[in-house]
């Protein structure tokens, strides 16, 4: 045997030329080519089983092979045992040690080693790293595994466009299976919404190498329409021409619903502002037309033309008023009286005035659940609701039809609150009212609420109505929904916080106020000239002693100033510098006998909602009349403080 025929040892013999062809071949082989002598020693260890395990040949020839890990050396030796026996192991699966101590995937195939004579001599062994091929398939596993796993669907289709792939939750948003779409265009959820130019620039982009992206309304298996945000991306072969596309695809039905209900909310609250402004300036304007009515229908008595012509006045100031508190409630200012109330009997209160209303060729039904819960609300603003919604519901019915009014107690979990914003999940008395009118399109759906928005002809309606509704509800802490399609009526469901007996057990008694007369000191401050002097008019009609303050500051100052009894402190809610319950928390200090009383015609920002008036706080809705007022003040200054205990 001649060592050196081989520059990485070997016992080979034979022919010069034969071993020059034998050390190109295990130069050149990307296997690692390995012999090992019976005694399992090894004989030739070739340049690529350097590379792979790292033992240079003279670290090896004539030792037992290193690369056999502890725990797999019983299974070696039985596998060269059967070698020797002239057996043969083709493409073993194993893992191998390398001289850094790492473990590398090897594919091993064994086979004896003859002598010229025949026998066995020895094992030849033939090694493949499979490194790069585990990582490739644990890759595509990955691939597999997050195709399989994603929320988004996926498409792959050739390029002809026919379905080749999709994953599972394409099944899920579509409802076809895979076996269902294979071969198939993605037309198949063609929903009609989109133009046939739509999808020719679609195709346009994606065949010339460009990748898409945009929105989608398709259509489900069961009919249903959604959209979907999609990014279709040309696939290229190893010559570079298109050969697959992409396409994931989100589904954003949901995210687009919650958008446009953020938008509608806040545009509605930018109108609500801007409304509930208005209606502040303008009821003070009221109040003082209103009032000085009241005192000239006093000094016209016997002038039969004039206190008509008067009467006249008041009536369309009264009408300008009723205007108004239909913008406060729809932007949530106006003041309410609300109390504990089982909303069954607004319902029976006004059954009969609402038969009245819709006409004999509209039927109504009623269905009412016998154990209701309570809910806290103006009953009066609840039968406002209904009167609203019945009107509404007629004017869909021209020809006649079906009103029902239903209530109900319901839970609203987590998933419904997720999907109505601003819902919270939680008990609520529901209050239905459904017709089978015509119905109304997205687009008119949604603007209902906006004041002055109606599709009625002119004249025939102030587009008040349901801005009304939505305030009323909104302001007794419930949410309003609609349900509606053109041809298929419409529903408004109403849902009212329900009450728990610590809630209203102990809900104190209404006394009705008496209209009388007083004698008592009131501070009364208001920034408004006409309003103040109009006021100050009024309370001293009815024998009160008024100091008179222009603003917060002005009446601070005069109660300082005044050492007698203040009984009560009549302020408006917005002033300039201290606003009205600020100032009533100063006067208190100095008079702690004073009674407050706020005036306002734009509460609700600054109201109880808020926090700036504090709870249990007495309200006066501007404008007033002579009689509202005083009532107001007597109701608060013949309630007489208990003595603390002793």
């Amino acid at each position: 045997m001649d060592d050196r025929s081989l520059t990485h040892g070997s016992s080979l013999e034979g022919p010069l030329e034969a071993n020059q062809i034998l050390e190109a071949l295990l130069e050149a082989s990307p296997a690692a080519i390995m012999c090992s002598d019976c005694a399992g020693n090894m004989t030739l260890w070739n340049p690529a089983a350097e590379r792979m395990f790292g033992w240079a040949a003279e670290e090896v020839l004539g030792r037992q092979l290193p690369s056999i890990p502890m725990d797999r050396r019983d299974i070696y030796r039985n596998m060269r045992a059967g070698v020797l026996r002239g057996e043969k192991f083709s493409g073993q699966e194993v893992r191998a040690l390398t001289k850094n101590g790492s473990m590398i995937p090897i594919s091993v195939t064994l086979a004896p080693l003859r002598n010229a004579c025949g026998d066995i001599c020895g094992a030849i062994h033939v090694v493949l790293d499979l490194t790069s091929r585990k990582q490739t398939e644990d890759r595509v596993r990955l691939q597999a595994a997050a195709l399989e796993s994603t929320a988004n669907s996926v498409v792959i289709t050739d390029r002809a466009g026919r379905i080749i792939l999709v994953n599972p939750a394409f099944t899920t948003i579509t409802g076809y299976s895979a076996q269902e779409v294979a071969g198939k265009n993605p037309r198949i959820l063609n929903s009609g919404k989109h133009s046939r130019a739509f999808f020719e620039d679609l195709w346009r982009t994606i065949v010339t190498g460009q990748v898409w992206r945009g929105e989608i309304i398709n259509r489900r298996k069961d009919g249903l329409l959604y959209t979907e945000e999609q990014t279709i991306t040309p696939v290229r072969d190893d010559q570079g021409e298109i050969a697959y596309f992409v396409g994931i695809r989100q589904d954003i039905t949901e995210n687009k619903k919650l958008t446009q209900q953020l938008a509608m909310a806040q545009r509605m609250e930018s109108i609500g502002q801007l409304a509930g402004g208005v209606a502040h300036d303008f009821n003070n304007l009221l109040g003082v037309i209103i009032g000085y009515c009241e005192m000239l229908q006093e000094d016209l008595v016997e002038d039969e033309r004039k206190r008509k012509q008067v009467e006249e006045i008041q009536k369309a100031s009264h009408r300008a008023a009723s205007l108004t508190r239909q913008l406060l409630a729809f932007s949530r200012q106006q003041v309410l009286e609300p109390r504990v109330l089982n909303l069954n009997s607004c319902v029976v209160e006004i059954e009969k005035m609402l038969r009245r209303l819709i006409g004999e060729d509209i039927a109504l039904r009623i269905c009412m659940n016998s154990a209701l819960g309570l809910v806290k609300a103006d009953p009066g603003q609840i039968s406002q609701v209904l009167m609203n919604l019945a009107v509404n519901a007629r004017d869909a019915m021209p020809r006649g039809g079906k009103l029902i009014i239903e209530t109900a107690n319901v839970e609203l979990d987590e998933t419904y609150a997720l999907r109505h914003p601003p819902c919270s999940a939680g008990r609520y008395v529901l209050l239905a009212v459904t017709d089978s009118g015509m119905g109304m399109s997205p687009e008119t759906k949604g603007r209902i609420f906006e004041p002055f928005f109606t599709t009625k002809e002119l004249g025939k309606g102030t587009g008040l109505g349901l801005s009304t509704v939505y305030g009323v509800v909104k302001q007794s802490g419930g949410y309003i929904w609609v349900y509606s399609e053109l041809g298929k009526g419409s529903s408004f469901k109403i849902y009212l916080p329900r009450l728990d007996g610590s809630e209203w057990q102990n809900q104190p008694k209404e006394s009705a106020p008496e209209l009388l007369r007083g004698t008592e000191t009131v501070l009364l401050a208001e920034d408004d000239p006409s309003v103040r002097t109009l006021t100050r008019s009024l309370l001293e009609q009815g024998g009160y002693c008024v100091l008179e303050a222009e603003n917060g500051d002005h009446a601070l100052e005069i109660a300082k100033q005044n050492r007698a009894p203040i009984d009560l402190l009549l302020t408006d809610v917005v002033m300039p510098g201290i606003s009205g319950p600020a100032l009533a928390c100063e006067i208190l200090t100095i008079h702690p006998e004073a009674k407050a009383l706020y005036m306002s015609g734009y509460s609700g920002s600054f109201g109880f909602q808020t926090g700036l008036i504090p709870d249990g706080a007495h309200l006066l809705q501007k404008p007033f009349s002579r009689i509202t007022l005083l009532q107001k003040l007597r109701s608060l200054l013949d309630v007489r403080d208990e003595p603390p205990p002793a």
